[in-house]
């Protein structure tokens, strides 16, 4: 490409990929930016574009499922990487697994193939000037994470994750735990919580449990976080519960599970230990269980969490996870357009954000080069539905608590509640599901995409 781009893309990931082809598609020269194969994460192994690194499952195919959802809204938005997924899969039942190696290679073909892309090898170290889409991913490098922190503040972005599980609100039973806030209403900031009370053969019975489950092995990227544990300082402010239980088993009792301040109103006693649920999401459907970061294994936690008296049958929505993750404050400084409050040229799109998922970084990778390719023709970008999935999850990432704020992967306790009748978690996901499908339906009627 002889002429300057119209539009430069950070990252050739996974949402990075599908930003360049989607604006590209709209006649804008585009420049990739990839660092790998010169210089690696750390958890890739080649230069492919869109590696996947973790699990090679998209997730549910069925169109009741959240992700059977987000794919049913990613091909009426003709997203490259689904159709390179759906050409590269492995029988997985109602899941789309893929042979991420044939994956990887259909992307990078297709994308250096087209004749508006070019792709360059070679790191980002600043913040480049004109029309920008950053999705550096989580593992973005030191250079560019300076760069980052010195446009946004250093308070802004994270580096370093320990996130808590978060269950739906009607999987907690109710008639054993209860609502309350310690030291009585007005004392807590965050207002009310869900308590589940355990008495002491209980806390006693859990800690054992957590004590021997099976934790995820840290990887070598990984290792300075647990350096920093074994140091006592460096990852303080919310070690995993697991951790904290190896220090003495009253520890979680004097911590995040301490019962100071609250009564069962169900009999009047005063629970040995709690566990403390705060609302997650705007519409009460989520809650994360407060102070709970953990490495468990995602089996270990249902199991494990599952012994809380009032979350024997939790749904979680999301696992514990502790890693090494670059993420924004993205209700501080991104428009649900995903374009930086700061600067309306620059957008970022993926994990960078606060979006996980494999899905997810697919789909803000296409409204990011689908909003550059409008904001380079003078259009406004677009705001999707909230009551499509990807409006919602672009809606969460940019409206959660600041002070509060994990990243999140798509599902259903981040959509707006329907005001029909009460209906069974089946029969709502249905409707939920072709809400969503109708909306976007309709929006891209007003605006097709060009």
């Amino acid at each position: 490409m002889t002429t300057p781009p119209d539009l430069i893309v950070v990252g050739g990931g996974l949402a990075g990929s599908e930003a360049a082809w989607q604006a590209a598609q709209r006649g804008l020269r585009v420049r990739l930016y990839e660092m790998r194969p010169g210089l690696q994460t750390g958890a890739h192994q080649t230069g492919d574009l869109a590696e996947l690194v973790c699990s090679n499952s998209l997730g549910s195919l069925l169109p009741d499922r959240a992700s059977g959802v987000l794919k049913n809204e990613l091909r009426r938005l003709d997203s490259l990487l689904l159709a390179c997924a759906e050409a590269s899969a492995l029988p997985a039942g109602a899941a789309l697994a893929v042979d991420r190696t044939d994956f990887a290679r259909r992307v990078t073909e297709q994308i250096s193939r087209h004749p508006n892309i070019e792709i360059v090898r070679q790191e980002i170290q600043e913040i480049p000037s004109g029309l920008v889409i950053l999705a550096s991913g989580p593992l973005t490098s030191a250079s560019l994470s300076r760069a980052i922190a010195a446009l946004t503040g250093e308070e802004h972005l994270f580096f370093f994750d320990a996130i808590a599980p978060i269950v739906t609100a009607e999987s907690i039973d109710m008639n054993i735990a209860f609502r309350a806030s310690r030291y009585e209403q007005g004392q807590d900031d965050d207002g009310d919580y869900i308590n589940c009370p355990l008495d002491r053969q209980q806390y006693e019975a859990f800690v054992e449990a957590l004590l021997t489950a099976e934790r995820i092995p840290l990887r070598g990227f990984e290792a300075e976080i647990q350096a920093g544990v074994r140091a006592g300082h460096f990852f303080e402010g919310c070690l995993p519960i697991e951790i904290l239980a190896d220090r003495g088993r009253q520890a979680l009792a004097f911590g995040p599970m301490r019962p100071v301040g609250l009564a069962n109103p169900h009999d009047g006693s005063r629970p040995y230990a709690v566990v403390q649920l705060r609302q997650d999401d705007l519409a009460g459907n989520l809650y994360n269980l407060v102070g709970f970061q953990t490495n468990l294994t995602y089996p270990e936690q249902r199991r494990v969490l599952r012994m809380i008296p009032g979350l024997e049958k939790a749904e979680f929505v999301r696992y514990g996870q502790m890693h090494r993750n670059t993420f924004l404050a993205s209700p501080r400084l991104l428009l649900p357009t995903l374009q930086s409050r700061q600067r309306s040229d620059l957008f970022f799109a993926g994990q960078i954000t606060g979006v996980e998922g494999y899905l997810g970084n697919i789909a803000t990778g296409l409204l990011a080069g689908w909003n550059a390719a409008r904001l380079r023709r003078g259009q406004q970008p677009l705001t999707l539905p909230e009551t499509t999935l990807l409006g919602a999850l672009c809606h969460y990432v940019t409206h959660a608590d600041p002070k509060h704020f994990q990243p999140m992967k798509a599902n259903f306790g981040i959509l707006p509640p329907l005001t029909r009748r009460r209906m069974g978690r089946r029969e709502r996901a249905r409707a939920l599901a072709e809400r969503a499908l109708a909306d976007l339906d309709e929006f891209l009627r007003r605006n097709p995409p060009d």
